[in-house]
């Protein structure tokens, strides 16, 4: 599932194609997502200029001049492929079929055409993403979003935030970095390896780190290294796992960096560590660590 970096990354390509675009056409394949499109949803973007784009946390949120926006979840397998002449360049389709430069593919199911002639589809293989529609009034009541944490690139991600909500905590760190009411976006990939970096435990609980009025110094150090490692990977375009790639078809290359995630049984690369990295199963999720140095 694409997390904060590679949904950054598309978002700030779609940018360069969609700001200062009208939307001429929205072709609809098939009823719905992961949930169904809104009652009108076509006709309501159809005519609409794209005054700019936005991320919160794991959504895309396209501004409307109507104030309307469309708000977008990739899902697990979701991307978006811009064909034509455009500020990206001639985009390329990951699923290589005769029907990808037509945009006709079996998974393709919503295809946004533009003022200037541009194509934007959305394929999605497992039909796991989301487009809803909401006032901009609504940003912070809409259902999807009121729940949501601070930004972890934002100012409002401190050690002081995170020892409030560790305090008396018993849940893994690990489990407490990924809840989406604390942090948000933050997922599985970059928390390991910001623990990693921080050489924090995934097993011990949040709360270890806030004992009364003293607060453990390696929270300050997490914050940095979290907020450090996304604006790597953003740099790098995402990581590839296996089908993520950027509007402009170009994958992330953020993975050939990964210290600890999917590197079990891997000498660790921390100098003088000399342990192995481990992976154990947190809450269905993989966790990758090296018991040596993270304590």
């Amino acid at each position: 599932m694409p997390e904060l970096p590679e949904v950054e990354t598309v978002t700030r390509g779609l940018a360069r194609v969609l700001t200062g675009r009208r939307i001429r056409r929205v072709e609809l394949r098939r009823d719905g997502l992961r949930f169904p499109f809104p009652e009108g949803f076509a006709a309501r973007l159809e005519g609409s200029l794209i005054t700019g784009l936005s991320r919160r946390a794991k959504y895309i949120l396209v501004n409307l001049d109507s104030s309307l926006c469309l708000l977008i979840h990739l899902g697990m397998t979701g991307r978006f492929t811009v064909l034509g002449d455009t500020a990206l360049g001639h985009g390329e389709f990951y699923y290589k079929s005769e029907t990808a430069k037509t945009g006709s593919g079996a998974h393709d199911h919503v295809v946004f055409t533009l003022d200037d002639g541009a194509r934007v589809i959305y394929t999605d293989p497992r039909r796991f993403g989301i487009m809803d529609l909401l006032l901009e009034s609504e940003m912070t009541t809409h259902k999807l979003l009121k729940d949501i944490g601070v930004e972890p690139l934002g100012n409002a991600l401190s050690s002081s935030y995170l020892a409030k909500k560790f305090h008396r905590k018993s849940a893994p760190l690990k489990a407490a970095l990924l809840d989406q009411q604390i942090i948000a976006g933050l997922g599985n990939i970059y928390v390991s390896e910001a623990l990693h970096r921080t050489g924090l435990s995934p097993k011990r609980k949040a709360g270890s780190l806030v004992r009364r009025k003293a607060v453990d110094p390696r929270l300050d150090e997490l914050v940095r290294n979290v907020r450090n490692i996304l604006n790597e990977a953003i740099l790098a375009g995402g990581s590839t796992l296996q089908d993520f790639a950027g509007s402009d078809g170009v994958e992330g290359t953020y993975q050939q960096r990964f210290a600890v995630y999917d590197r079990e049984g891997e000498p660790c690369q921390k100098s003088g560590c000399g342990g192995t990295i481990r992976r154990i199963v947190q809450s269905g999720r993989s966790s990758f660590y090296c018991p040596t140095c993270q304590k």
